[in-house]
């Protein structure tokens, strides 16, 4: 394969992040141009880069810490937009680049190996349902699904018709029946058939936040009553639309289960990318994934330099 023919996915896939960022790079691109027309960094532009960086939903510490940064280097100097970009760019992945952990179930000899998705509804979590189980699919592996989502309809049947995509077995249950019981049978099943990968979908109503507390608590419980080990992985699903929003939805989640990643759905233009690199301060929780797009495809282990450029306007 050339050279060119290896980066041209790459590049196809750079360019549709960088349109998903689009709302947050423009306002930080054209914000920190308007700053800096031959002026020097003083007090005065730190502060007003600190506030922009903050509107851009990258967080209080990680805007006073890009900007402290920032001043050290080039503090009563001229600089160029340009250079601001690149300083904040290099930065924002220096931050995200021990995050970056690739869902990987073949790390761990576990069989199958159990993977919880949880996120509010509206998040995109039983289409990245879907789309991982493409993934595992296409590089060989066996698939369970569990439709444990029993309270809506709509998910047990946006599982089966995935389930049929892929050619994955679907292990569903009544709407409203029992979770905990219908994950205890996946599993049972999914052991019995030798799957490689058991995906479990779960309910994500978090306006009833005692409720879903209690039911993802008893999911948990009655897996590890099978076995001790599984969830192997337990990973929240976040709408990157949704702004500082997105650490309240993680917040609420770690109280209820033991989160070991994230996947970020949605950066497909309206999205407030910057609200990655605040979590990342804020929890330091691993970002396995972002989806761009609706198609299987469109969802990518995450890069930190690709999406540092990306949000700060920066191309290649």
């Amino acid at each position: 394969m050339s050279v060119e023919e290896h980066d041209a996915p790459r590049q196809g896939w750079f360019a549709r992040l960088r349109n998903g960022l689009s709302k947050s790079s423009r306002k930080l691109a054209d914000g920190i141009a308007g700053l800096f027309t031959k002026r020097r960094l003083d007090d005065a532009t730190l502060e007003e880069l600190e506030e922009l960086l903050i509107t851009a939903d990258l967080g209080v510490e990680t805007a006073a810490l890009l900007t402290a940064n920032l001043a050290r280097e080039k503090f009563d100097k001229e600089v160029t937009g340009d250079e601001v970009r690149a300083a904040f760019a290099a930065d924002i992945a220096d931050i995200l680049a021990p995050l970056a952990h690739p869902l990987d179930p073949g790390a761990n000899p576990a069989k199958p190996f159990v993977i919880l998705m949880v996120g509010v509804n509206g998040s995109g979590k039983t289409t990245t349902i879907g789309k991982l189980a493409k993934q595992f699919r296409d590089s060989g592996r066996s698939v369970m699904l569990a439709a444990g989502d029993t309270f809506r309809a709509a998910a047990i049947e946006q599982l089966r018709i995935w389930g049929d995509r892929t050619g994955c077995r679907v292990i569903e249950k009544p709407h409203g029946s029992d979770a905990a019981a219908l994950a205890f049978d996946a599993l049972t099943a999914a052991k019995a058939a030798g799957s490689d990968i058991l995906l479990i979908d779960t309910a994500g109503r978090l306006q009833n936040k005692t409720e879903l507390m209690d039911e993802l608590s008893k999911v948990v419980r009655v897996l590890k009553k099978q076995d001790p080990a599984v969830p192997h992985a337990t990973v929240l699903v976040l709408d990157g639309t949704v702004g500082q929003n997105a650490h309240a939805q993680v917040k609420a989640f770690k109280e209820m289960v033991d989160i070991s990643g994230l996947i970020i759905t949605k950066l497909d233009g309206s999205a407030r990318g910057g609200v990655v690199v605040a979590l990342a301060r804020a929890f330091g929780l691993p970002v396995h994934a972002v989806g761009v797009g609706e198609g299987a495809d469109d969802l990518r282990p995450f890069e930190p330099k690709a999406f540092a450029n990306a949000l700060m306007a920066i191309e290649g």
